[in-house]
């Protein structure tokens, strides 16, 4: 079974963001790997380990990302494919869609993995629509993935606490809940590894798919620190009826 896990290197959690003089996007900062896509990689990194086959590790954007593909190499995939992009930041879901369809679609794999959403735009849209570009069957919000003799069984998260569990045919494509495992870390032996496994790259001008954006992104901003105080009048249980109310009308907490 061969699976292509999509993964994504995002600015550190931690690090200190700065607009760009541009204000299109952030200043260069400190990267690592996309946390859903990491659940990702290691739903196909068990499933190989029950059933064998090969993961095949796929990132899109400039040479900074090798380190991420060698990352996921570390933890145990097998092979990395790097699509160079240097204008990833201002291509919109459907172009990355296009760029990651078009290097996965050669490897013809049984199954596709990305992360639930990436931390940084949180859209949550690129692995669906890469499906949609290659005509796979898909779903999403999948917390658990049992392989069966006609293809695969997979958990998915619903609201309030419902989860439901669907069947779809091979090859589908999966976008991975956080959480649904536990992570593991590159041993020392697995980054002396990453150094001899394969990374093949290819550029976007090789894929010669449309860049023209559907979606501009105008301008981005650091939200605004501000603190409000509030006295409410009245006795306790008036206080407490009114701070119930605003927790639930104006903060949306309750």
């Amino acid at each position: 079974m061969k699976i292509v896990v999509a993964i994504k290197q995002v600015p550190e959690r931690d690090a200190q963001v700065r607009i760009d003089a541009a204000g299109k996007w952030i200043e260069e900062t400190e990267y690592a790997l996309n946390e859903p896509d990491a659940y990702a990689l290691e739903e196909a990194l068990q499933l190989r380990e029950q059933h064998g086959g090969e993961v095949v590790v796929l990132s899109a954007g400039p040479e900074r990302v090798g380190t991420t593909l060698r990352e996921a190499l570390a933890k145990g995939a097998d092979r990395a494919i790097h699509v160079a992009c240097d204008d990833l930041g201002a291509r919109d879901a459907l172009g990355v869609a296009r760029l990651l369809a078009a290097a996965i679609k050669p490897e013809a794999p049984d199954l596709v993995l990305t992360g639930l959403q990436s931390e940084d735009l949180g859209l949550g849209q690129t692995g669906v629509i890469v499906a949609e570009l290659l005509g796979l069957p898909h779903a999403t919000l999948i917390l658990h993935v049992e392989k069966t003799e006609t293809g695969f069984t997979v958990k998915r998260e619903l609201e309030e606490g419902w989860f439901q569990t669907i069947e779809l045919p091979t090859p589908a494509l999966l976008t991975i809940q956080s959480g649904g495992n536990k992570l593991r870390y590159a041993t020392l032996m697995g980054i002396k590894r990453a150094k001899t496994k394969e990374v093949r790259s290819v550029t976007s001008a090789e894929l010669t798919v449309d860049a023209a954006p559907f979606v501009l992104l105008e301008r981005v901003t650091l939200p605004r620190k501000q603190k409000s105080t509030q006295m409410l009048p009245g006795t306790a249980k008036e206080a407490a009826m009114a701070l119930v109310e605003k927790l639930n009308v104006e903060a949306r907490v309750l």
